[in-house]
């Protein structure tokens, strides 16, 4: 199989939506998130959205991605061949319940790969009155489909900085990922896989067994950065990228290290990974940009 760069710029049809407190607070529930900015909605204001909870506003047109690609000869088998790749969200304002928003997409980037084809996809997320809440940039990996070309792309795509990482993690973090975890995170955030809950499916697409969902596996990082770095205050979360590299298993150990930070008049860079089971990278080049308003 074969894609062609030629579709970079191609839009995908808008998908509304209107964000309730169930769905936030569901979100938060799904990686032991008890943060009061998420669950205490007696507080002045109400409450918000845990920031990885944009992943689940776009998952809605992922899951169905063939239905708002605005290019009728778009080789949608190549969909099939997909694995989640680089996640990179930024945070313009807050989502909380009630808002109705409007999602735009379109094909960002499509570029060759030494194990297939990368392609990005863009997520711009209006409110009701037209302003940013935040862009999402999600890549995906095309496994053994060749790009005819030599790719091309939008704009430059957003990554975290470079950075050598330390030799001893600034803190680490040692998160049990129980044996029900991927089943909580499908239902609870509505982000629906069979890789993640059936064995048999896993199994039959090689896999060893049913896998966590990298975002729950970011999500769980981002908590503790929000909790560590960031005195608990998700709203100085500017922007999180990262890349999936590895597998977590139900029923191991995951460990989010801190491996850079660095401090700046204009705010706080902070560089991550996350180790599964076996010590290898299930994330890796993760990155977060704190700043205070």
């Amino acid at each position: 199989m074969e894609l062609s760069s030629r579709f970079v710029g191609t839009p995908l049809k808008d998908y509304h939506t209107e964000i309730t407190w169930r769905q936030t607070m569901n979100f938060a529930a799904a990686v032991d998130d008890h943060n009061d900015y998420y669950m205490d909605d007696e507080q002045d204001g109400g409450i918000i959205a845990p920031p990885m909870f944009s992943v689940a506003v776009t998952w809605r047109i992922l899951e169905r991605i063939w239905e708002y690609i605005e290019a009728k000869d778009f080789p949608i088998e190549v969909l099939m061949t997909q694995v989640h790749h680089t996640e990179n969200l930024e945070f313009h304002r807050p989502l909380r319940p009630g808002d109705r928003l409007t999602v735009k997409g379109q094909v960002a980037a499509i570029l060759p790969h030494r194990a297939g084809t990368r392609v990005v996809m863009r997520f711009d997320a209006l409110d009701q009155a037209g302003k940013p809440v935040f862009t999402e940039h999600i890549g995906a990996l095309m496994r053994g489909v060749k790009c005819s070309d030599d790719g091309s792309c939008l704009n430059r795509l957003p990554e975290g900085p470079l950075l050598k990482e330390s030799a001893q993690p600034l803190w680490e973090s040692r998160i049990p990922i129980d044996v029900l975890r991927p089943h909580l995170y499908d239902g609870c955030t509505d982000i629906v896989f069979p890789i993640h809950t059936s064995r048999a499916f896993a199994r039959q697409v090689g896999l060893p067994g049913n896998i966590l969902q990298g975002t729950a596996t970011l999500a769980f990082a981002v908590r503790e950065i929000i909790n560590r770095e960031a005195g608990g205050d998700p709203l100085i979360l500017k922007s999180v990228f990262c890349r999936f590299t590895g597998m977590v298993f139900p029923g191991t150990v995951i460990r989010v290290q801190l491996v850079g930070k660095s401090v700046k008049d204009n705010g706080t860079n902070l560089h991550f990974i996350v180790l599964n089971q076996e010590g290898q990278k299930a994330i890796s080049g993760g990155y977060a940009f704190l700043k205070k308003e």
